[in-house]
């Protein structure tokens, strides 16, 4: 007889689970153990690197490993009393926000393993050992490290592809919704933790760029545009070199250092955003300016 579809897929979930738990156990259980241990007699890696590299891979092993395949063999083993997996996914899901901090930590930790490799031969060493081995299917520690990143969208694919394999009537309709639904939102909440970094990173390099000035750094803030200007002096009708950083909430007039040792500028004024004008003027002399007004004060600028 010809098995449902959706028995199929859910067979297909247990599988790649299975796979996915062996990948976890050479992360968890041999990758990171075994540089923990040479961290440990202090030759190859500091302590904290090796951590860093692996974030919390350990309690995603764990659960996985120890709650959710079981919990799935159990339901594929019991499939003709009771054809449910819906419920199963449901418990899984929230526990899935573990992943939030394994996928922001991913970029950071490739790069470390680049630096580490070039910086401790040992180190390098230990996971090329690794990776030779038969358990490593001949793939580098990188590639493996990729799987969890993965995960939740392939369980969110199986799952839609279940779901709409379920006969109309299928007792496990309204669980398994529910859990898409559930996983849905674990995989928008991943998505938004990594906008949300890449933000703040990237916010972190312009205060940087700024000198960290205590009054500007400041995490809700919003660069929306920056860029180089010229300054209109109508004293003596000429232009200088300016650069403007425009927030949220203010307008950063700069000046670019000559010796750029630490910040690139100097931050010459800051103009709140409330209540400010910006005006184009009509200069035949000097095109594309405009003028800037503020609390603070007005600027004329020329864009290029």
């Amino acid at each position: 007889t010809q098995e449902p579809e959706e028995k199929k897929i859910a067979l297909e979930l247990l599988e790649t689970e299975q796979a996915y738990v062996n990948r976890l156990y050479l992360l968890d259980q041999v990758f990171y153990t075994e540089l923990m241990k040479e961290a440990k007699t202090g030759k190859t890696v500091p302590e904290e690197v090796v951590k860093m590299i692996f974030s919390n891979i350990s309690s995603i092993y764990q659960f996985h490993a120890e709650f959710f395949l079981p919990e799935l063999r159990k339901r594929m083993e019991d499939w003709n009393h009771n054809p449910r997996i819906g419920d199963v996914i449901q418990k899984l899901a929230p526990f899935l926000k573990m992943y939030g901090e394994y996928v922001k930590n991913f970029d950071k930790a490739v790069e470390l393993i680049t630096a580490w490799s070039e910086k401790s031969p040992p180190f390098q060493e230990l996971i090329a050992d690794i990776q030779r081995r038969k358990v490593s299917a001949n793939l580098t520690l990188q590639h493996h490290m990729l799987e969890p990143v993965q995960r939740i969208p392939r369980y969110e694919l199986l799952l839609k592809d279940y779901v709409r394999k379920l006969p109309p009537q299928s007792p496990d309709r309204g669980d398994a919704e529910k859990a898409l639904e559930m996983i849905f939102m674990v995989a928008k909440h991943s998505n938004a933790a990594i906008a949300e970094m890449e933000r703040l990173q990237n916010l972190w390099v312009v205060y940087q760029r700024l000198g960290l000035e205590d009054d500007i750094v400041d995490p809700s803030n919003e660069l929306i545009k920056e860029g180089p200007i010229q300054k209109i002096s109508t004293r003596n009708n000429s232009t200088s070199e300016k650069y403007l950083f425009l927030f949220n909430n203010m307008l950063l007039y700069c000046v670019p250092k000559v010796i750029q040792v630490g910040a690139e500028f100097q931050v010459h004024l800051r103009m709140d955003v409330e209540g400010m004008k910006v005006r184009e003027l009509k200069d035949t002399e000097f095109p594309h300016t405009f003028l800037v007004s503020g609390k603070q004060r007005t600027l004329e600028l020329q864009a290029r």
